[in-house]
């Protein structure tokens, strides 16, 4: 009996580690430490076996790691599961999932006034468009295209929808499957195949008459701060101008105004009561008595700020943030201030955003920043810096700077371009309006203005076209796979599509954890600096392959020895991706070669990023939830790639 059991003993010893040794997904031809991974298609469901014809439904574009390949009648399937430690989750049909190998996708730019973009069935059709002395070849099938005359032969699979679709507003997936580097002209361009997939296929929304309720949100963000009482008097009449049309129009309820006030630091100088405050939501500034009656308290403050900066972005996120945006089609905020705001490393700065961020949020929502700045002569030193922030800030893509500096501050005209500003973008929302004049002497003695005014046409063309085309179900197709050119063929030097990682709420809250303390451990000394470039490329590779692995991303947050760059996964991870971030091709030859000053403003744009995400995470009302649901921790956003570590 005894040596039985021996013998028992000595089987579990040298069987049972075999037998409990984890199953490991299937690795990416070609790589040691990178799996294979899919994502679910909208309808995709999982069985318990090959050939089964009932199955669990799966949320749209669930990541799953692949254990298995598997031919059943023809047909190739996937034995799939949620992580890479075993647990499995059944089998898939292969058709019904996508390769997701890398997290990047794309996000199509507005075609307005530009080629849309072909999509074509073969690498070697495309290749050969793209080459000197094709010109007549792709007019010819950019023309078929246009007109749906596309002959059964054609090498081109499918057309970029006439209007822009607004990944945000209705999301869609493109992911990048594989790439080829070549040139289009003078300029480098991408071979990227892709994949479609809509979140819902165009009978999911049905199309309405384009004079259907088209809405604009239209909020003010005002300078309180000493001596500004005279431009908020004129805001207030340039509004009820504006208010008074409507009426006459018919047309309450198509514009809806808000009002934002800031000052500076309140903790600071606690004479000024508030930093920002909101007076006017959208909800109430659809009733002109009640826009009224709130603005009617608003006053400048009766004590001086620190300086000649003030908190402007904490006014602008207020409105960001603050405001209920949903259910306006066409999105605007007019920052009002005759002084530059204060940056992400200024310490009087009670959000930590920096320009690029406040912008970023303002696009993530879909808002345009117009900013009129009074360049009043308390403030001169001042004026060429806050110019130069304040265009970067208004710059809005396709469209460009919407900033207007008023000499000065001179009241008058402030308060014809107020005038001409607010009365435009109504006219171009309500019906029977008069837009402002484009050959009015005002105008024409002005062509600053005029230049506003055509920027102002052309944003509200643009939005109109884009409300319109969603109503009507302009969509990418359902599903395909096809190649395309990451440049446009006959403007090389145009980027047709934007760069984006799909990460959930939870990924987000990771990445600024994480970042957070590698900044933290780099600022106390406790990593070299070829150390703290390493943790960097390590986060940096992870998010873009496989965000769920962020958590053991760096020694720093998984412990000495188990960062990418210590396990010798770091090629791995990088090698193939078509796109990466600065720090990718960072060297700490580089970085020592740096001036100081150079290395200081790279950390502040980490700093600036942290607190970008932060601002992200908590605005749910840009999160997506692909069962439907409310926002929660899998809910997900398309984040652009400049914003990566």
């Amino acid at each position: 009996m005894k040596k039985l059991l021996l013998a028992i003993g000595l089987f579990l010893l040298f069987v049972a580690p075999g037998q409990a040794e984890e199953r490991k997904p299937l690795l990416i031809p070609g790589k040691t430490a990178l799996y294979q991974r899919v994502l679910s298609i909208p309808e995709a469901r999982l069985m318990d076996q090959p050939g089964d014809a009932q199955g669990m439904a799966v949320t749209p574009f669930s990541a799953f790691y692949v254990y298995e390949r598997k031919q059943q009648n023809g047909q190739e399937w996937l034995l799939l599961g949620t992580d890479r430690h075993g647990g499995l989750s059944g089998w898939m049909p292969a058709r019904d999932s996508i390769a997701w190998n890398q997290g990047l996708t794309v996000e199509f730019k507005d075609p307005a006034g530009h080629d849309r973009v072909l999509m074509l069935k073969d690498k070697a059709a495309l290749k050969a468009l793209a080459k000197p002395g094709a010109e007549q070849a792709y007019a010819e099938l950019y023309r078929q295209a246009v007109e749906g005359a596309l002959p059964a032969d054609s090498p081109v699979v499918a057309i970029q929808p006439a209007g822009h679709i607004d990944i945000r507003k209705d999301f869609y997936l493109v992911p990048i499957l594989d790439f080829e580097d070549t040139w289009l002209g003078s300029e480098q361009a991408r071979l990227l195949k892709i994949a479609s997939v809509p979140l819902e296929s165009p009978a999911d929304k049905p199309a309405t008459a384009e004079n259907d309720e088209y809405t604009a949100g239209l909020v003010f963000v005002i300078d309180a701060s000493l001596s500004m009482d005279e431009y908020i008097e004129r805001t207030r009449e340039a509004v009820m101008k504006i208010y008074d049309q409507l009426g006459d129009a018919g047309q309450l309820g198509k514009v809806d105004f808000g009002l934002v006030a800031f000052r500076d630091n309140a903790g600071s100088v606690p004479g000024l009561d508030y930093t920002a405050k909101t007076w006017v939501t959208l909800e109430e500034g659809r009733n002109p008595g009640a826009f009224l009656e709130k603005v009617d308290q608003l006053s400048a403050a009766r004590v001086s700020s620190r300086d000649f900066r003030e908190d402007a972005y904490a006014g602008l996120q207020q409105a960001i943030k603050g405001m209920h945006w949903q259910g306006h089609d066409a999105r605007y905020i007019v920052l009002i201030t005759d002084a530059g705001a204060r940056e992400a490393d200024d310490p009087l700065s009670t959000t930590g955003l920096s320009t690029e961020a406040v912008r970023q949020l303002a696009q993530d929502n879909g808002i345009a920043i117009f900013v009129l700045h009074l360049k009043t002569p308390a403030v001169m030193a001042d004026h060429q810096a806050a110019e130069a922030q304040y265009q970067e800030l208004s710059d809005f893509p396709g469209i460009g700077s919407l900033y207007y500096g008023v000499p000065t501050g001179d009241l008058a005209e402030f308060g014809a371009v107020l005038d001409s500003l607010a009365g435009q973008i109504s006219a171009q929302v309500a019906q029977g309006l008069n837009k402002p004049r484009m050959d009015s002497p005002e105008i024409r003695n002005n062509p600053r203005l005029a230049e506003l005014q055509g920027k102002v046409e052309k944003l509200g063309y643009a939005l109109r076209m884009q409300y319109l085309r969603q109503r009507k179900g302009g969509r990418l197709p359902r599903v395909f796979d096809a190649w395309m050119l990451d440049r446009a063929i006959r403007e090389p030097q145009r980027q047709v599509v934007e760069v984006r990682v799909l990460l959930t709420r939870d990924q987000l809250s990771d990445l600024h954890d994480v970042l957070q303390q590698v900044l933290r451990t780099a600022e106390e000394g406790l990593l070299s600096p070829q150390n703290f470039l390493d943790e960097l490329k390590s986060l940096a590779a992870t998010i873009s392959r496989n965000p769920e692995e962020l958590g053991r991303t760096t020694a720093t947050t998984a412990g000495e020895g188990n960062s990418l760059v210590d396990m010798g996964f770091i090629g791995d991870y990088i090698e193939g991706l078509p796109y990466t971030g600065e720090v990718m091709s960072l060297s700490l030859e580089d970085w020592q070669s740096w001036p100081v000053r150079r290395q200081v403003d790279f950390l502040r744009r980490l700093e600036d990023k942290i607190t970008y995400y932060r601002a992200l995470h908590d605005n749910t009302d840009l999160w997506i939830s692909l069962d439907q649901g409310p926002v929660s921790g899998d809910s997900v956003f398309p984040l652009p790639l400049d914003m990566l570590p």
